[in-house]
């Protein structure tokens, strides 16, 4: 029998938009406005079924597009309200415009993110390319890798977006996350709205007792500094979302940072990943383990801000480490995971490098099946030892050619 891990816990079976949609429940932020896409549809119609049956009191607004949702949530939260939303692969790229807003007025916005392939060609399944696409946008990206970590991860946002002054997206795999039913731990409302407080935003519009000027145009006078103000926002964020894991930890029993390292005491080959293939990944590692193979594995939590400094230390003593990617730069020399993480090796290892290898797999959803990463794993095993050299390009894993 499953335990909770928490005293007050209850064990439930769901989704991972049923246990978002549940997060966002307990939360009950003063306005969600959204407008539907699949696979992140059932996360805003469950919600707006509490907002119906009167079991919230948030203000739910159907607009007409994504680019509306974005815009809503962006006055919402200008004039005071703690706003969320929730979108997906085309829904999150018609709100680009209003992603640079929402940071660049510094409105702590949280969004549900399902991650799911971008078009064309027409493809409603997961990967990480709508995210990656956003990954300069100015919004902290925590990413999921199974259901729990989605409730978890959408009730830290709210603390760590409203005390960075900052929007942030959580985010779930699409399908292989948010429509499979999983074992998930919720917690008593009481305990989530006390976690998560009573939002205090620290100006409003419609306070006009102290009324101050949003989203003037600033040219070359002040443009410059402002975005700098927003890049050393997100520098120092990284101390916020500790601080936050350090409290949930101790309030709920369960520990988060920026990244998850498994198996990797001694580990001599290593991966590092992003989402619910990691879950794939500990089944592999595991069992070459149990063979004598020193594998392990980082599963990065928070993609921006970017733990460069931390991830370069713990890649520093392994041999071998393959980066996988479940998207793709389109020509870039490398794909955006192992852009950042071949940056951070070079800048704080003082170019002491590990030999690396880039993987670019599961685009539209395509399967990666244990067979896959061990294979993987089997070629830095060949590195480690000098058999083999790394290829020096981008590898796509389970491609028809």
């Amino acid at each position: 029998m499953i335990k909770p891990i928490y005293s007050k816990g209850k064990i439930v079976a769901k989704t991972g938009n049923e246990a978002m949609a549940e997060a966002m429940r307990q939360i009950e932020p003063d306005v969600v406005a959204a407008y539907p896409i699949t696979p992140a549809t059932e996360i805003v119609q469950i919600f707006s079924q509490f907002v119906s049956d009167g079991i919230v009191k948030s203000e739910y607004v159907a607009v007409e597009s994504e680019h509306s949702a974005m815009s809503a949530a962006i006055g919402a939260s200008a004039a005071g309200a703690r706003a969320m939303t929730g979108t997906a692969a085309q829904g999150l790229a018609l709100m680009w415009e209003m992603l640079y807003i929402a940071s660049g007025l510094r409105l702590p916005i949280v969004m549900a993110e399902v991650n799911r392939a971008l078009s064309a060609p027409i493809n409603i399944h997961g990967d990480q390319s709508d995210t990656m696409g956003a990954r300069d946008s100015g919004w902290i990206q925590i990413y999921s890798e199974n259901s729990q970590e989605a409730y978890d991860n959408m009730i830290q946002a709210v603390r760590i977006a409203e005390k960075c002054m900052l929007p942030a997206m959580v985010t779930t795999d699409g399908f292989i996350i948010s429509h499979c039913m999983e074992v998930v731990e919720t917690y008593p409302d009481k305990d989530v709205k006390k976690f998560v407080g009573q939002y205090k935003p620290q100006r409003a519009l419609l306070n006009t007792k102290k009324p101050y000027t949003l989203g003037s145009i600033e040219l070359q006078d002040y443009y410059f500094e402002h975005r700098w103000q927003l890049a050393e926002a997100m520098n120092k964020a990284q101390d916020v979302v500790l601080d936050v894991a350090k409290d949930f930890a101790k309030t709920f029993g369960r520990k988060y940072g920026m990244y998850e390292k498994y198996k990797m005491d001694g580990a001599e080959i290593a991966i590092v990943v992003i989402g619910s293939t990691a879950g794939t990944a500990k089944v592999v590692i595991d069992e070459l383990r149990k063979k004598g193979i020193k594998a392990g594995m980082i599963k990065i939590r928070v993609f921006r801000p970017f733990p460069a400094a931390m991830i370069a230390k713990d890649l520093a003593k392994v041999k071998a480490v393959a980066i996988m990617d479940r998207a793709d730069s389109c020509a870039g020399t490398f794909a955006p995971l192992y852009t950042d993480v071949a940056a951070a090796l070079f800048a704080h290892n003082e170019g002491k490098m590990p030999k690396m290898e880039n993987y670019v797999y599961g685009l539209g959803g395509r399967e990666i099946a244990p067979e896959h990463i061990t294979a993987v794993y089997d070629k830095l095993a060949k590195i480690a030892k000098g058999k083999a050299k790394p290829s020096n390009k981008v590898e796509y894993i389970n491609l028809r050619k």
